[in-house]
């Protein structure tokens, strides 16, 4: 498994694992303009999304191991974290499997706990789609609309289109197994122990994927852990409050 990376900048190394349906591009400008000019930024593209390999299973467990590999491919013996949503999940996991390998960890806008399908719908609408048979992106997004009302849902999702050679497009990511291991991504993560060292999760005040009843078991997984609100921010945090978010990770990562 050798993941696809966008490498940023000089310094201490700092990993970004994306969210379900994302992929390392969605971190280009923050790992350019805020981490890379003080850390060794590597922005990852998780299997089966982005550019990284299509695989048949995908757990948090699984997804942890892609990370020590790459690490291991790096030369990288210790480095900070930072996950969103689903990366969230697997900077965590990797943190609880292989605790003296994370120096500091941040969670953006996510909780060890399981959730409920919150995409089934956009699984459902990608997968009724032919990309491949329609002629253009605003196209594709007109197709889209009626079962995603949500302009910046439908931009966000448009980034995983990739044009064939011959005209059309096709997914970036691998679709069919995303919506094959939907349960386990949903699922809550593995305790296999907990990590004693240095943890922020930071979530959006508009968001409610980070309730107050989520501190006990952040808390109990995550002893040392500090848990701040973005004020008006909602899931996609470091998107829609970049200057808050940028300044909270690097006040963090620099203590």
């Amino acid at each position: 498994m050798k993941l696809f990376f966008q490498h940023y900048g000089e310094g201490f190394p700092l990993l970004i694992l994306h969210g379900l349906l994302g992929a390392s591009g969605n971190w280009h400008s923050m790992s350019r303009n805020v981490f890379g000019p003080a850390y060794s930024t590597y922005a990852i593209d998780q299997r089966n999304h982005g550019r990284s390999p299509h695989v048949d299973a995908m757990s948090y467990p699984l997804m942890a191991e892609d990370i020590a590999r790459f690490m291991d491919d790096q030369e990288l013996e210790r480095a900070h974290l930072l996950g969103h949503s689903m990366g969230g999940k697997v900077a965590m996991t990797f943190a609880l499997t292989y605790p003296d390998r994370v120096e500091r960890l941040v969670v953006a806008d996510i909780a060890p706990r399981a959730y409920p399908p919150h995409h089934t719908t956009i699984f459902d609408a990608l997968s009724r789609l032919d990309v491949n048979a329609l002629g253009s992106r605003a196209a594709i997004d007109e197709a889209l609309a009626a079962d995603i009302p949500s302009w910046p849902v439908r931009q966000f999702l448009l980034k995983n289109l990739a044009a064939e050679s011959g005209g059309g497009f096709t997914w970036k990511m691998n679709l069919d197994a995303l919506i094959r291991n939907y349960d386990a991504l949903s699922a809550a993560v593995p305790e296999s122990g907990i990590f004693t060292g240095s943890a922020l999760f930071i979530r959006g005040g508009a968001s409610d994927y980070v309730r107050d009843a989520d501190e006990q078991d952040i808390y109990r997984l995550f002893p040392s852990a500090e848990l701040l609100t973005v004020p008006g921010a909602g899931h996609w945090v470091h998107a829609e409050a970049p200057e808050a978010f940028g300044e909270a990770v690097m006040a963090f990562l620099a203590r």
